[in-house]
């Protein structure tokens, strides 16, 4: 029998050699490792210690990602770009929704798909438009805001399918003491961050520098994720909460970079756990399959144009940023972690279509805005 630590060692020089081999080739990294996670799949399955490993992953990433959005950021972000981030909503989310219930699928499953299809990945996103030397341009910021509003309402979109999805058709009472939940949770992090964080500077910047100081700021993440799972939560949103009210403190840049090694080094092994438990003997439904991929593209595409005009691009800014952001990833594999494994299955597939879909759609995107405008 293998040991476990030969087994955790081998994996990690494998995503590293994939993580090198597509810095080379432009290749997203998530695509990498999404795929070789479906290749051990068929020889392999995933232990405890990486189950465990890639939940901390993601608790880590929601949780920096919380850092960047102090609550008076928030706001102001949420008046800039409302508009086009409620169109994306209901185009990628609301439409998704209506036409998995119209192709058979039951509510929670249609859910759950409308979730995955809803958010852009913001990894692929902006390494794409960094290494295009795109973000200068004013369509860029565009597509930063709207990625930002999708971080924004990603988290509570995780709380709310999961617990639909997770018990199955939900009363309105029940969704009502949902709601409420989230409000408390949210409360607490205002109140906690308000109180205590935003008078927490000085204290930060005298043991920041501490090896143990580490100990204390995974610990906030993972405690209020904690405390979001005994409220019947998703442990992300709880996270996120944390992360926004650490970012009180005016010191969230050097507090993500404490901890942003250790998330590199977790976030690639949910990566790859969830392509593992992708059953690619299982695919079916190949015509729906094409028909929500179709649709996912045309949602975003009309978002970046439509909403882009609304924002005060010009017809060749909102074509280009129509196109340049249909790709889906980390939150969409996260979504679909939830469910089971023929939706898993249905969702891993078409969460790799878009993301290679997206790529290339990205990189034709100016001579696309040029014939259209």
């Amino acid at each position: 029998m293998i040991p476990e630590l030969l087994h955790v060692g081998l994996l990690l020089l494998l995503l590293f050699i994939g993580g090198f081999i597509g810095h080379k080739l432009n290749i997203p990294d998530v695509i990498i490792f999404l795929a070789i996670g479906l290749i051990l799949s068929f020889s392999i399955q995933p232990s405890e210690v990486m189950s465990f490993a890639a939940e901390l992953g993601i608790v880590l990433m929601f949780f920096m990602l919380g850092m960047e959005f102090p609550f008076h950021q928030l706001k102001r972000m949420a008046l800039d770009i409302y508009k086009p981030g409620f169109l994306d909503l209901l185009l990628s989310f609301g439409i998704t929704l209506l036409i998995s219930l119209l192709l058979k699928f039951d509510l929670p499953q249609s859910l759950l798909i409308g979730a995955v299809v809803y958010a852009t990945s913001s990894s692929i996103t902006v390494k794409l438009l960094e290494k295009s030397k795109r973000m200068v341009k004013r369509d860029s910021d565009y597509l930063l805001g709207l990625l930002i509003f999708e971080d924004i309402i990603s988290p509570i979109l995780v709380v709310i399918v999961a617990s639909i999805y997770i018990k199955g058709n939900v009363s309105i009472a029940e969704l009502g003491v949902t709601g409420l939940e989230i409000i408390a949770l949210i409360a607490g992090a205002l109140i906690i961050g308000k109180l205590i964080f935003s008078k927490a500077e000085a204290f930060i910047k005298q043991y920041i520098d501490e090896d143990f100081f580490v100990l204390f700021i995974v610990g906030v993440g993972i405690l209020y994720g904690g405390v979001a799972v005994a409220m019947n939560l998703s442990e992300v949103f709880g996270a996120f909460l944390a992360g926004i009210m650490l970012a009180e403190s005016k010191q969230a840049h050097n507090l993500q970079s404490i901890i942003r090694n250790l998330r590199d080094l977790l976030m690639p092994i949910f990566f790859i756990q969830f392509g593992m438990n992708i059953d690619v003997t299982q695919i079916t439904m190949v015509p729906v399959l094409i028909i929500i991929i179709i649709w996912s593209i045309v949602a975003k595409v009309a978002t970046g144009y439509f909403g882009g005009r609304q924002y005060g691009l010009t017809k060749l800014e909102s074509w280009r940023a129509g196109f340049s952001f249909t790709q889906r990833g980390e939150f969409s594999i996260i979504v679909a972690s939830l469910g089971a494994e023929q939706i898993q299955t249905f969702s891993g597939i078409f969460i790799l279509c878009s993301a290679v879909i997206g790529v290339i759609l990205f990189q034709l995107s100016p001579k696309l805005a040029k014939r259209l405008k």
